[in-house]
């Protein structure tokens, strides 16, 4: 169907906004700033009055500009798409149903974009792109042409390509289009929510293919939320997933026609004409088993690529956006970026087949974003714009919506550039070469591996969780690479490859020390044979790397099994038996969308006995954890600090400054703990800490006599 908006919309005015002169202020600022980021960058080192060189600590920013797109006044810029014009423009949907054009977001010489409403009236449009002089929006219901005929800058032409069912649910959210070299589009389709996923409407949990005149077919189930999907170097889609149920962790996904990715939910729609997936809801098992255990047995099932592990790496997946730059935005030509929304921040994925299955590494990149990271796409100049949105999904950038530009400021940051598995461990390649006396050194290596539980229930805790023993550390005649040597690796886990005691040999720390590898197949191959090896006093193993040594079964070495610690003490979940005549006060406090507490304030009395019932009636993991005054933040960050044992010990670390908590909470459960208050009046504060959340998620406990 095709409707001209002159006949149903009113006829805009002329939106030529401009910035204030605050504004302005603001940009000049910025442009200042960048000319000192450019001619002279933030120093690696410094010289002293010797002229030697000092080492200092890299950061980020130091390698990777954040700079804002200044947003005018009245414009609520909450992004859910974003596409670049051929001239360089930005197109931006908003989560309002709005799309705008923006003209000179490169800001260059002394220009200030400009904004220019280009469509409205859209249903929460999640994703944007620009085909052959129209652009593509995908709604809730519909992917929308939007054209502009007469060239004034604004859309004349409304078209629906094509539309499906909605139940009304509010988690129904739609993504893409994401256009195929033949000119088709992709889209994928959101669950709804009822205490759990659920496909309500038709082909919920979907990838769909719809073709130019509009015919939908499907092309793989499975799906939970996802929310971002793109190709990678050699043009195969990869979906990204987040946390929830029957999904553990973040993860990102090879799909292809027939796949099931995992949530069986959409499953009902499979016994319709076109499924190219044949399995039923009945045939996945609930164990508990971690997935790719559970998948060996199932044809068509496909695990992920490549894990995000939860609260390390982000804790609501978003877009993914390939590096194609051709070096100018650093040097991870070919790898992947996933944005999280949650954490606002990206991560960098790199990928390699073995067996023609895809797997590979995750490994921090760039946080400090001002929300949460929605979208991303490159400039015509290589630089990547990043649409943000925290409205109801919550963020640990605090403001509400943001649109900023990330620039590569011309140096090389000392980073583990890629992690490739071998038949005996794992070689890492760094984007500087490495002092060899520290990158022989085992000590300077950690390995482990773990998974999660495959089940219906919200998330998982991470299982399994094994220290591995790095036998030998074998450095490349150019220093580039080391190969490690590493006992007890597994297929379908992940393994994290920390390596925090390489230094570059100009003395520098890596900038992120952590990789985290799924492992799906372990490759074939030659081992390397130790014995070859000449062992040095502090217990390396020295030689040179060659692929084509002669190998031995290597010696095998017994893991340490890290197993979770008990609930802690501070959390009472029966009444004592000592108050006989029950709790002084009872309190009830649940949670609200953008990750609230619906009481932010409770008073109690000093010495007290209380009752405090937490009802997670939200639709992601919470706890609620009562702390010392002032120390919310702290004992946030603490919670980061416990790593892969964060989910077991569910994220409260041993400090003094937690006095009493919950345990985390699945969506629509609750608990309830009982304690007696502190003596000392004062507010304290109740925080979540599961990560990311203790930066917006407080409230106050006041103590009165």
């Amino acid at each position: 169907m095709k409707i001209l908006v002159n006949n149903l919309f009113i006829k805009q005015k002329n939106v030529d906004l401009f910035l204030s002169k605050s504004k302005v202020n603001v940009f000049f600022g910025w442009v200042i700033i960048a000319g000192f980021i450019f001619s002279s960058g933030t120093l690696n080192g410094q010289s002293n009055s010797n002229g030697e060189q000092k080492v200092l600590n890299a950061k980020e920013q130091d390698y990777y500009s954040i700079v804002d797109i200044p947003i005018p006044d009245g414009i609520e810029l909450e992004v859910g798409g974003l596409a670049i014009t051929p001239d360089g423009s930005l197109g931006v949907s908003t989560r309002r149903g709005e799309v705008w054009i923006i003209e000179n977001p490169y800001m260059e010489g002394t220009r200030i974009p400009h904004f220019n409403r280009f469509a409205y009236g859209l249903h929460e449009p999640l994703g944007l792109a620009f085909h052959k002089g129209s652009f593509y929006s995908t709604q809730r219901s519909e992917i929308t042409k939007l054209t502009d005929i007469n060239a004034d800058g604004r859309a004349d032409a409304y078209e629906t390509v094509v539309s499906w069912p909605l139940s009304g649910n509010y988690h129904e959210y739609s993504y893409g289009p994401l256009f195929t070299p033949g000119g088709d589009m992709l889209i994928t389709l959101n669950l709804g929510w009822i205490g759990h996923g659920a496909s309500l409407a038709k082909w919920r949990g979907w990838m769909m293919r719809v073709s130019p005149d509009g015919k939908m077919i499907p092309i793989a189930s499975g799906m939970r939320s996802p929310a971002g999907f793109g190709y990678n170097a050699e043009g195969d889609v990869f979906y990204g997933e987040n946390q929830g149920d029957w999904v553990g962790s973040g993860r990102i996904t090879h799909v292809a026609l027939g796949d099931f990715v995992g949530n069986p939910e959409g499953l009902k729609w499979s016994h319709l004409e076109g499924s190219p997936v044949k399995l039923k809801p009945e045939d996945i098992p609930d164990t508990g088993e971690p997935m790719s255990k559970v998948a060996a047995d199932i044809p068509g099932f496909k695990t992920p690529a490549v894990w995000l592990p939860h609260g390390l790496m982000g804790i609501s997946t978003s877009d993914i956006l390939l590096e194609k730059t051709d070096g100018r935005f650093g040097p991870f030509s070919g790898q992947l970026f996933v944005g999280d929304q949650g954490h606002s921040k990206i991560f960098r994925v790199y990928l390699e087949k073995v067996n023609d299955v895809y797997q590979g590494a995750a490994f921090p990149f760039r946080e400090g974003f001002s929300s949460g990271i929605l979208r991303m796409v490159w400039g015509n100049d290589g630089s990547m714009f990043v649409g943000m949105t925290s409205r109801g999904w919550g963020s640990t950038g605090k403001a509400p919506f943001g649109l900023q530009r990330l620039i590569w400021t011309g140096k090389v940051p000392f980073e583990i550039k890629s992690i490739n598995a071998r038949p005996d461990g794992f070689e890492l390649e760094f984007t500087l070469p490495v002092e060899k006396s520290a990158a022989e050194d085992l000590a300077s290596y950690k390995t482990s591996n773990f998974n999660y539980k495959y089940h219906h229930e919200y998330g998982s805790p991470v299982i399994e969780l094994e220290e591995l023993s790095v036998k030998s550390a074998i450095v490349s005649e150019n220093g580039l690479k080391v190969r490690l040597v590493v006992d007890g690796l597994k297929e379908g886990y992940i393994h994290e490859i920390t390596a925090t005691g390489i230094k570059s040999k100009e003395g520098m720390d890596l900038l992120h020390a952590t990789g985290y590898y799924t492992l799906n197949q372990i490759p074939k191959g030659e081992k390397v044979n130790l014995s070859t090896l000449v062992k040095t006093s502090s217990g390396t193993h020295q030689g040179v790397h060659h692929d084509n040594v002669s190998s031995e079964n290597l010696p095998t070495s017994a893991s340490t099994k890290v197993t979770p610690t008990k609930s802690s003490p501070k959390r009472i979940i029966e009444m004592p038996s000592t108050w006989k005549n029950g709790p002084d006060q009872s309190i009830s406090i649940g949670t609200k969308p953008g990750l609230k507490y619906d009481l932010e304030l409770i008073e109690v009395k000093a010495g007290s006995k209380v009752k405090i019932t937490f009802n997670n009636n939200d639709d992601m993991l919470h706890n609620l954890v009562i702390v010392k005054p002032t120390t919310a933040i702290q004992v946030g960050e603490d919670a980061l600090k416990l790593g892969l044992e964060g989910s077991q010990k569910n994220y409260i670390p041993n400090s003094p400054n937690v006095l009493f908590h919950t345990n985390i909470l699945a969506p629509e459960t609750s608990e309830s703990i009982y304690f007696e208050v502190p003596a000392v009046p004062g507010d304290y504060s109740f925080v979540c800490t599961f990560p990311g959340h203790a930066y917006v998620m407080q409230g106050i406990m006041r103590v009165v006599k």
